[in-house]
C-alpha cells in the first residue's frame, strides 16, 4: 500500500493539483464576474481590473502586453521598453539583418549598448488601450448605407468606423467582427515604429532542436528575442512593464496567458472538418513536404544556402508540421464525429420553434451539399497554389518585379531575389512544381505556354525546370542590368509559365465561384446558429480567435499523451546536453554553451527539485493557445512573469477547431533560462540591470 501511496504522489506531483483547464481564448475585456470566480478558483491572486482597466490606463497586467505586427506577441520587461518575444517570432527579422560576415541567425547577435542596437525596417509595436463595443453602430451604418444605395460591404463599414473612431481618439482602431458577424468591437491601439533588435540567442540555443522538436516533448528552447521601442530617438519610457518573478512554480501552479492568437475555427460544421481532411490537408502537407524535402539536402551540403533560406525553410516547416498533425488529431479525437453530434443537438433546438424552422430548417444539409459541389476543384486549386503561384521561392520576386511602377525598382526587386536564393535550388524546386502540377491536374486547365513546355519536354521536368530558368532574366544579374522595361519583365519566360493559367480558370469552371461562396455564406450563418442556440441555452462561449487581445487561463502540469506514457511538466539542461550531437545542425552546441552547461554554475537563476541544483528550461502548462500567441507572456497568479509561450504540442494540433480537454498543452520557455543566457552566457548584465524583478 506505501509503494501505491508513493505512485499515486509521484503522478499528482507530475500533473499537478487540478486535473484540466478551462477552455477559452476570453476577450480581455470580458473578465466578468464568473470568469474571475473561475479564475481564482485556479488560484489568481489579482483582480478583473488589475488585468484588464481601460478607465485606469497604465495600470492593469494587459497594458505590458504587445502584438507584433498582429503575427506575435511580445510583453514590456523594463522602464526603458524592453520588448521580449520569441526568438522564431524575430526569426523574419534577424536573417534580413544577417550577411555573411555577419550572421546574426547562426552566431547570436548581443548589443552591448544603446547606440548598437539595430533598427527593423517596417515593423510596428500595438499597445491595446481601450475596446468598444460597436455592433450597433455597424448594424446602423449598414442599414442607412443600404438605404442610400452605397456600398455596405465588411470593407466599406470598416474603413467609415474606422476612420470615425481613428478621430476620436487619436489611436490606431481597428473593427473585428466576432460570431459570424453578431457582434463587433472596435480595438483602440498606440502603434510605434521605431524598434530595434537588442538580443538574440543563436540557433544552437534559442531554436536548439530545430525542425525534429518541433511540436514535441520534451523541449530544450530558450525560444527568447528582445528588442527595444524607440520614439523620437529615445527609449519609451511611459509604458507599463511587467515584473519579473524568479519564484518558479510547481504542479498545479496558476498560470494565465494574454496575448494575440490569430485564427481558430472552433463552430466550424462537420463539412468544414471533412473538407479539410480530404482535401486541403492532404495536398497542401504532399508539396509541402516534398519542399522542404529539397530545401533541407541543400541546406545541408551548403552553409550559404542555410543562411539563404533559413527561414522560409522555418516557415514551411512550421505550417508543414502542424497541418500533418492536424489531419491525425483530427482522426484521433473524432473531431468530425463531435461536430456532427453538436449539429444534431442543432438541429432539434432549430425544429423547436417555428421561427428557427423559417431561418434554419435545412441549413446543415444545405451547407452538406454546397462542401461537396467544391471539392473537386478546391483540391485542384491547392496543387495550383503550391506549385504555380508558391512552389518556387524566386517566384515572389519575379511577380513584383512585373507589377513594379518603374524599372530601377523592378531591377532593385530581381537583385534583391538573386541574392536571397540559390539556383540549384530554384531550379530542383522549380522541376518539383512542374512535376506536382502536370501529373495532378487536367489538361484543361493549363495555359497555352504551359501546353507548349509540356508539348517540347513531356515529362522530363528536370529539362523543362533547365530551359524556363536559363530562359529567365532571373539566370543572370547581367540580364537584370540589360532590362529596358518592365514589359520584358512581365514577358519573362518563366514568369508567363507560372501565371499562364490564372485563378480564374479554376473560379470559372462549373460556376465553382458561386457554388464557393455559397458554402462560405452557409458556413457563416451556421456559425451564427451555433452562437444563438448557446446564447438561447446559457452557455459561455468565447469567439475564435482572430488576433485580437485575449486571455486564457490553465495549471502547469504534465501529459499523458497516450496509455502508459506520462511527460514530466519541466525539461532541465541535462536534457540539453544528452540531445547534443556535433554532425547535427538541429542539436549541435557552441563550444561556450556546452562548458557552461557542463560546469553546471546557475547562480540566482537556477532551482533546486529534490536535493540537486539545475536549471528549468521549458515547461509545460495547459493554457489555450494558438499561432499569434507566440511570444505571449505566461503569468502567475500575481500577474508576474514567469515563462515565454512559443509552441503546443502533437496532441493538440487539432485545437484551431475543437479544444481537447486533458491533450492541450501550452509549452513555455522559463524565464530563468532566459536570463542566465543573458547574463552567463552573453554577458548582457546591463540588460539584466534594466529589468524590472518581483520583490
Amino acid at each position: 500500500m506505501k509503494a501505491r501511496r508513493l505512485v499515486l504522489t509521484a503522478v499528482a506531483l507530475m500533473f499537478g493539483a487540478t486535473a484540466f483547464a478551462d477552455e477559452g481564448m476570453w476577450m480581455i475585456q470580458d473578465i466578468n464576474e464568473a470568469l474571475e470566480k473561475n479564475m481564482r478558483a485556479r488560484g489568481l491572486q489579482l483582480a478583473a481590473n488589475e488585468i484588464y482597466n481601460d478607465e485606469a490606463p497604465g495600470t492593469a497586467v494587459s497594458d505590458a502586453v504587445v502584438s507584433l505586427g498582429f503575427y506575435c506577441t511580445g510583453s514590456v520587461i523594463s522602464d526603458q521598453g524592453l520588448i521580449i518575444t520569441n526568438h522564431h517570432c524575430a526569426y523574419s527579422n534577424i536573417a534580413k539583418l544577417s550577411t555573411p560576415e555577419h550572421n546574426y541567425l547562426e552566431d547570436g547577435f548581443w548589443a552591448m549598448s544603446n547606440d548598437q542596437e539595430i533598427p527593423i525596417e517596417g515593423e510596428k509595436v500595438f499597445f491595446l488601450k481601450r475596446v468598444f463595443d460597436v455592433t450597433e453602430e455597424v448594424k446602423g451604418l449598414t442599414k442607412e448605407l443600404r438605404a442610400a444605395h452605397k456600398p455596405f460591404g465588411s470593407r466599406k463599414i470598416s474603413a467609415l468606423l474606422e476612420e470615425r473612431y481613428n478621430k476620436a481618439t487619436g489611436l490606431e482602431c481597428i473593427l473585428s467582427s466576432m460570431w459570424a458577424g453578431e457582434k463587433y468591437y472596435m480595438s483602440a491601439y498606440k502603434v510605434y515604429t521605431d524598434l530595434r533588435l537588442v538580443a538574440a540567442p543563436p540557433l544552437c540555443i534559442g531554436y536548439f532542436g530545430g525542425n525534429k522538436d518541433n511540436w514535441t516533448w520534451p523541449r530544450h528552447n530558450c525560444d527568447f528575442a528582445i528588442y527595444r521601442i524607440y520614439e523620437n530617438g529615445l527609449p519609451v519610457t511611459r509604458e507599463k512593464s511587467l515584473k519579473v518573478s524568479l519564484e518558479g512554480y510547481n504542479p498545479g501552479s496558476f498560470t494565465m496567458v494574454i496575448g494575440y492568437p490569430g485564427k481558430t475555427d472552433r463552430y466550424a460544421s462537420s463539412a468544414e472538418i471533412n473538407f479539410q481532411e480530404k482535401v486541403n490537408l492532404p495536398v497542401s502537407n504532399k508539396i509541402r513536404g516534398g519542399q522542404m524535402g529539397i530545401i533541407s539536402k541543400w541546406m545541408n551540403a551548403d552553409p550559404q544556402v542555410r543562411m539563404k533560406y533559413s527561414d522560409w525553410f522555418f516557415s514551411l516547416s512550421n505550417v508543414q508540421e502542424n497541418n500533418a498533425g492536424m489531419a491525425k488529431c483530427y482522426k484521433r479525437f473524432w473531431v468530425k464525429d463531435e461536430k456532427v453530434a453538436q449539429e444534431r443537438e442543432m438541429q432539434k433546438w432549430i425544429n423547436a420553434a417555428a421561427n428557427r424552422r423559417a431561418m434554419w430548417e435545412n441549413l446543415i444539409q444545405d451547407l452538406e451539399a454546397a462542401y461537396s459541389e467544391t471539392e473537386h476543384i478546391e483540391r485542384d486549386k491547392v496543387y495550383f497554389r503550391e506549385t504555380m503561384f508558391r512552389g518556387t521561392y524566386i517566384s515572389r520576386y519575379l511577380l513584383r518585379a512585373g507589377n513594379s511602377s518603374t524599372l530601377d525598382k523592378a531591377k532593385e526587386v530581381l537583385k534583391e531575389g538573386i541574392a536571397a536564393t540559390d539556383a540549384r535550388v530554384e531550379k530542383e524546386l522549380l522541376e518539383y512544381a512542374c512535376k506536382e502540377y502536370f501529373d495532378n491536374l487536367e489538361i484543361t486547365y493549363f495555359g497555352k505556354y504551359q501546353m507548349k513546355m509540356l508539348d517540347r519536354f513531356g515529362n522530363d521536368y528536370k529539362a523543362m525546370a533547365e530551359y524556363l530558368w536559363n530562359k529567365s532574366v532571373v539566370a543572370s544579374p547581367k540580364r537584370i542590368d540589360a532590362l529596358t522595361s518592365v514589359d520584358e519583365i512581365k514577358n519573362d519566360p518563366l514568369r508567363i509559365f507560372l501565371t499562364d493559367t490564372p485563378v480564374t480558370v479554376f473560379n470559372n469552371r462549373d460556376g465553382h465561384l458561386e457554388k464557393r461562396q455559397k458554402a462560405n455564406n452557409l458556413e457563416r450563418e451556421y456559425k451564427k446558429a451555433l452562437y444563438w442556440m448557446r446564447l438561447h441555452k446559457d452557455i459561455e462561449q468565447y469567439p475564435d480567435a482572430n488576433s485580437t487581445m485575449r486571455i486564457s487561463y490553465g495549471t502547469v502540469g504534465g501529459l499523458q499523451p497516450y496509455d502508459g506514457i506520462l511527460y514530466n511538466w519541466y525539461t532541465t539542461t541535462a536534457g540539453i546536453l544528452q540531445k547534443y550531437n556535433p554532425e547535427d545542425h538541429d542539436f549541435n552546441l557552441d563550444n561556450r554553451q556546452k562548458t557552461l552547461l557542463e560546469k553546471g554554475r546557475w547562480g540566482r537563476w537556477g532551482t533546486t527539485i529534490g536535493r540537486k541544483r539545475t536549471m528549468i528550461v521549458d515547461f509545460m502548462t495547459d493554457n489555450d493557445i494558438t499561432g499569434g500567441n507566440s511570444g505571449s507572456p505566461v503569468l502567475n497568479a500575481k500577474g508576474e512573469l514567469i515563462g515565454l509561450a512559443f509552441d503546443g504540442n502533437l496532441e493538440s494540433l487539432a485545437s484551431d477547431a475543437s479544444y481537447t480537454q486533458g491533450y492541450n498543452k501550452c509549452i513555455n520557455t522559463d524565464i530563468r533560462y532566459v536570463l542566465w543566457v543573458l547574463d552567463k552566457y552573453a554577458g548582457m548584465k546591463r540588460i539584466v540591470r534594466e529589468i524590472n524583478f518581483a520583490q
